[in-house]
């Protein structure tokens, strides 16, 4: 039987969407939030394809379909209150990691909202920190596992991770300065834990990180870029005059791919076999092929692109945001399957 505080989640997480959605619109309704990406034009195809608006919603379509991430993270949140809590799985009621796995996917609607729907830099801000929130938990929750962290450790670890990339994208232009893309690596590093939550050995640990250029071809960035790359950066080394530690810091920036040494560190943390079990058909292979055919779809929502039509109903940009909510409720189905080994 569920206790007193855990009937009030749902209807709490539920008031604060509906909260926000009534203070957008208010906001807007007042002029006070929408603004103009530099170089828009009101009635002119824009970033994502979708014509820009006049109204309270820069990209209508674009920032309504994020409705799709808070409608699975309430599900979350309604399946979770119902359920007692289980020791032996932490996607089962209402513990810290649940609830904040529910609770990002929830903010991935509003955060991704406030940038197509102001045209603001705070708006871009935002988007990307919910998506950063979103994909640091599941592989903090894979290396803590396989290295005995406690809840309190993992919630530490994300919350400096986040606090510290959320200051770097606010002062730095929503960049890092250091061509750090910490939601796209968040990607490999979980698929790199996932495969060590399932096949960890002593031995695994360390060539673990190879998977990682697996995951990069699959976004189009191959073995033999990042070795070209490499090369350029170690010539330009040997033939420029470089004369000082500044000289030669300007070099090493060309180094686009220098992140792939985060590869192993799900290897380095992980110390220690999992002593949970998760089955991955077919819920992770469903979140993996939804969320995959969503960046397909995503790749075709630019003004260049054949496919782009400004005044469709139904924009790339908007239904890869449909299809991504999809995969995080298939993920959070896949985590929910997870059970002590035998």
């Amino acid at each position: 039987m569920t206790s007193n505080w855990e009937n009030r989640v749902f209807p709490i997480a539920l008031s604060l969407c509906f909260g926000f959605m009534a203070t957008y619109v208010i906001l807007g309704y007042f002029g006070v939030i929408p603004s103009l990406e530099p170089g828009a034009v009101i009635g002119e195809a824009w970033r994502w394809c979708e014509r820009v608006s006049s109204s309270i919603f820069r990209e209508p379509v674009n920032a309504l379909s994020n409705l799709g991430f808070m409608v699975a993270g309430l599900t979350m949140y309604w399946v979770l209150s119902k359920e007692e809590t289980d020791l032996k799985n932490q996607f089962t009621g209402l513990t810290p990691i649940s609830m904040l796995y529910a609770g990002a996917v929830i903010y991935l609607g509003p955060g991704s909202m406030l940038m197509h729907g102001t045209h603001t830099g705070w708006g871009q801000w935002a988007d990307n920190l919910s998506m950063v929130m979103y994909i640091l938990i599941p592989w903090l929750i894979n290396v803590g596992e396989m290295g005995r962290w406690s809840i309190k450790k993992i919630f530490s670890v994300y919350a400096f991770i986040v606090i510290i990339d959320g200051i770097f994208r606010w002062t730095d232009g929503l960049g890092t300065g250091f061509g750090f893309n910490l939601f796209s690596i968040s990607i490999g590093l979980w698929f790199i834990s996932e495969c060590l939550y399932r096949y960890w050995t002593p031995n695994f640990r360390w060539s673990s990180g190879f998977i990682g250029f697996i995951v990069c071809a699959v976004f189009g960035i191959f073995p033999w870029d990042i070795w070209e790359n490499f090369n350029e950066v170690l010539e330009g080394l040997k033939n420029e005059n470089v004369n000082s530690l500044t000289e030669y810091l300007e070099v090493l920036k060309r180094t686009e791919y220098w992140w792939i040494v985060t590869f192993w560190i799900p290897g380095l943390l992980a110390k220690e076999a999992p002593r949970y079990t998760r089955t991955y058909n077919p819920w992770f292979f469903a979140g993996m092929f939804t969320y995959l055919l969503a960046f397909s779809i995503w790749l075709t929502g630019v003004p260049d692109s054949p496919y782009c039509d400004p005044d469709r109903f139904f924009q790339a940009h908007g239904i890869w945001h449909v299809l991504s909510a999809v995969a995080t409720w298939c993920f959070f189905k896949f985590l929910r399957t997870e059970k002590l080994k035998d």
